[in-house]
């Protein structure tokens, strides 16, 4: 089966030519070529490059350039300002580019109300129009984003990282699935797909991280498998498990079937982004 991670991130050393806006906890960086290096390792065909916003907010540059020497590994995905007046022009060109599959919202960074909220609906208005779903960071704001889902279902909207805050460093939050029955209400919108990103990075057990699975089940059964997309969001998690870490445990665990497997673990990705990497 075709294994697709559904978000990677890759990363330059911090340099005047394209300085980094903030730091993220890992090393002083994580190329195309150490991502790829890292997949091949494990058996990874290919995956969803996100432009990491920490470090470069809404320059996508550098994961351009990694789509330019790794074309058949690699698609993309940008985040978009929604208070920027230019946004919609923005991914009309993100989306006639090569590689490009998506655009991202980050939620979590406050756009609630008032004009922004009105850049939001254009931003997914745009997006529809492209036929580019909507990766949404809703930390946070999950009652928005059951709004925003609710108003606008034109548009794919894919809920990054289980809809639940993720740490970035030990420890583990107490209770990490403390938000699921909110999560689970989102199930309801047909327009709505779920990433199982990082879920290791929220397990209070050493790998394989079996405490995992029971709330993971809840989710599948809500959503459906075609409705959920496995991946690792490394870098992010770097100093919470090993990318070998955010992989095995779902190639071994006997909770999936392996009809179950390659839904999860690249089919359903397959059907939403219309994108599958080279494997010859």
């Amino acid at each position: 089966m075709l294994t697709i991670d559904a978000q990677v991130h890759a990363y330059e050393r911090d340099h005047a030519g394209r300085p980094w806006h903030a730091a993220l906890h890992g090393p002083d960086e994580v190329t195309g070529d150490d991502m790829v290096a890292a997949m091949d390792a494990v058996g990874v065909d290919g995956a969803l490059l996100v432009s990491p916003f920490t470090m470069y907010r809404y320059d996508a540059s550098y994961v351009v350039d990694v789509h330019k020497q790794h074309p058949t590994r690699f698609a993309l995905i940008k985040p978009v300002d929604p208070t920027d007046a230019a946004v919609t022009e923005t991914i009309s060109d993100w989306a006639a580019m090569d590689g490009t599959v998506a655009i991202r919202l980050m939620l979590n960074r406050g756009f609630a109300t008032g004009a922004d909220g009105l850049q939001i609906a254009a931003v997914l208005k745009a997006a529809a129009a492209h036929n580019l779903p909507v990766n949404v960071l809703a930390w946070g704001a999950l009652d928005q984003f059951d709004q925003i889902a609710a108003t606008n279902p034109e548009t794919m909207l894919v809920l990054d990282h289980l809809g639940l805050q993720q740490p970035f460093e030990p420890p583990v939050p107490e209770k990490p699935f403390a938000d699921l029955d909110t999560v689970l209400k989102l199930a309801r919108h047909d327009n709505v797909v779920i990433k199982i990103t990082g879920a290791c990075t929220l397990s209070h057990a050493p790998s394989p991280f079996n405490d995992i699975w029971d709330p993971l089940a809840r989710i599948f059964d809500a959503f459906g498998l075609e409705r959920c997309l496995w991946g690792t969001d490394w870098t992010r998690a770097v100093e919470l498990i090993t990318y070998q870490q955010g992989v095995e445990p779902f190639r071994l665990t006997d909770r999936l079937s392996d009809s179950d497997r390659e839904t999860l673990m690249g089919g359903s990705l397959q059907k939403i982004y219309k994108w599958a990497p080279a494997t010859v």
